[in-house]
């Protein structure tokens, strides 16, 4: 009997999603939630991205590496990730996997993670604004 996908939630908030585990992801499951985040992004143009684990007990490198792979793509698309929630033993576990999660920020809970977005995404149009200036002053000096 092949194993159900699970489809994991995606809320917007804001400029966000949101996409809160609550199960462990089976590698099919976990691709589909992959899938389903990046068309979500593309479908509502959304700035930032936030991965909430508080409910994951345990990770292993494939999802690991899905939540890095995730972070990289979503970036190419224009929004920032952020990840929330993640307990002691995921940390730990992440380390000693040797998985650098380049691209990922961390926030303590969802909460924070939302503060950190807003952030991050002013920082981004203030720079995007900045560089909008520049050009124009180039371009009509």
């Amino acid at each position: 009997m092949a194993s159900e996908i699970i489809r994991i939630p995606i809320l917007q908030i804001e400029d966000f999603l949101v996409a809160s585990i609550q199960v462990a992801l089976h590698d099919r499951s976990a691709v589909q939630f992959r899938d389903d985040l990046l068309q979500r992004i593309y479908e509502t143009k959304a700035k930032g991205l936030i991965i909430d684990l508080t409910a994951v007990d345990i990770v292993d490198s494939f999802i690991g590496r899905l939540i890095g792979d995730v972070a990289e793509m979503a970036a190419l698309m224009g929004a920032r990730v952020v990840v929330t929630g993640l307990q002691p033993a995921v940390a730990i576990t992440l380390t000693e996997l040797g998985l650098e999660l380049s691209g990922v920020i961390t926030a303590l809970n969802l909460e924070k993670g939302i503060a950190t977005l807003r952030r991050l995404v002013r920082q981004d149009e203030e720079e995007e604004g900045t560089r909008d200036a520049r050009r124009a002053h180039d371009l009509y000096p």
